[in-house]
């Protein structure tokens, strides 16, 4: 069974199929963009929404577009079908005025439609989701790539472009594994691209948690005992980047990690998550002026 007969039985024209296997060329936005895929779907497909000129010319001959992102070195992992519905040429002022492209370059370091390019203008291609092509799969069904692995836009009609179906995984690879608990570091801009699975955790967990700020390794403890536990402190990061914290309201986000200290049980008292984050605080030396925690 191949990529090429799930089209078939569902009926789609095999010439009207581009099969793409996505790889930024970008190593912090490569790393992100299963989460992306996953969490925020908005800026997945404003990554593929805009093609270079070869790619360009094969899109406005094919009404579908198979998205796949890279998954080891000769196979990919399904993301899913989507419908060409039109397209609209952007300048390159334009390309730099759509949000998810800003968050991109200013997150992950997106190249995108950069001064480099001889183009005046690149097409942007609207491309709808089809929602009854295996959305059970997403994530989770893994092909075959063939050769040249380097060839990353193929045609689904050509006899050459065969993709075998390798597995169907049991769980979203696109979420990724989900960490111990007390091997979880994640950097501030990942916080709002967490997999629901770690959400859900983070939701039951109370504890104390540790933002390191590599710029001047520099360390803060705080601790979450609230409605939502560890999720609604980490999410209150993501949104502010301080968390209404005094030391950390002049700092740059970008350079902070978080992680978790010490996991407790959800039905800890408050005056129990208290009194051991002041525990840490004292062991890390996090207090004003050799941390960030102002008391």
């Amino acid at each position: 069974m191949t990529l090429n007969d799930l089209l078939t039985n569902k009926k789609f024209d095999l010439s009207q199929v581009l099969v793409m296997r996505h790889r930024p060329s970008e190593p912090e936005l490569n790393k992100v963009l299963p989460w992306l895929a996953s969490e925020r779907h908005d800026v997945f497909n404003a990554y593929q929404q805009t093609q270079g000129e070869k790619v360009e010319k094969s899109l406005l001959k094919a009404q579908y577009v198979a998205s796949f992102i890279r998954y080891g070195g000769d196979r990919a992992l399904f993301v899913g079908l989507y419908k060409r519905t039109g397209q609209k040429p952007l300048t390159r002022k334009q390309f730099w005025m759509v949000p998810a492209n800003i968050e991109m370059r200013e997150k992950y370091k997106l190249k995108g439609f950069s001064d480099d390019e001889k183009r005046t203008s690149v097409l942007w291609f609207d491309l709808e989701p089809v929602k009854d092509f295996y959305p059970n799969w997403k994530g989770k069904l893994v092909i075959d790539w063939p050769e040249p692995a380097i060839a990353w836009c193929r045609r689904a009609d050509k006899p050459t472009n065969l993709f075998p179906i390798h597995a169907i995984l049991d769980d979203n690879a696109l979420e990724g594994k989900l960490a111990r608990w007390d091997e979880l570091v994640l950097s501030w801009d990942l916080l709002e691209l967490m997999p629901n699975k770690l959400k859900s955790k983070l939701s039951e967990w109370r504890g104390i948690y540790y933002i390191y700020d590599t710029f001047d390794r520099k360390g803060y403890v705080g601790s979450a005992s609230g409605e939502e536990n560890l999720l609604q402190r980490w999410t209150g990061y993501a949104s502010t980047g301080h968390g209404g914290n005094k030391l950390l309201r002049s700092r740059s986000p970008k350079t902070f990690l978080f992680s978790i200290l010490q996991r407790m049980d959800p039905d800890a008292k408050p005056s129990e998550v208290a009194r051991l984050e002041t525990s840490w605080k004292l062991r890390l030396h996090t207090r004003s002026p050799s941390g960030l925690n102002e008391n």
